[in-house]
């Protein structure tokens, strides 16, 4: 079972996620990161890639798409907050994105 991350967790899972670029989102206990591509066909793709890999894990990520701009927002709703999903995910779609 996925659990909200502790306080700890929160330091030494999310504080270097937040280091390379990723920010809280005011109100809720997410993150969300904007994604900058060449044109939109880099941006869909990198889109596809990272969809397959949230199926894998079976963790989702809100997100939207103007041509070449991606806007990704990290929770887990079945916690109602950030847990280590979210961690993992962050840092595969920065990997996919070539930040990380």
């Amino acid at each position: 079972m996925t659990e909200k991350l502790s306080d700890t967790a929160r330091k030494t899972v999310l504080q270097p996620l937040l280091d390379a670029g990723w920010q809280m989102v005011d109100g809720r206990d997410a993150i969300t990161r904007t994604y900058q591509f060449d044109n939109f066909v880099e941006a869909f793709g990198w889109m596809t890639r990272a969809a397959f890999w949230a199926e894998k894990w079976d963790h989702h990520p809100e997100w939207s798409n103007v041509y070449k701009t991606v806007i990704v927002t990290l929770t887990t709703h079945d916690v109602d907050g950030l847990s280590s999903l979210d961690a993992k995910l962050a840092r595969k779609f920065d990997q996919l994105a070539g930040l990380g």
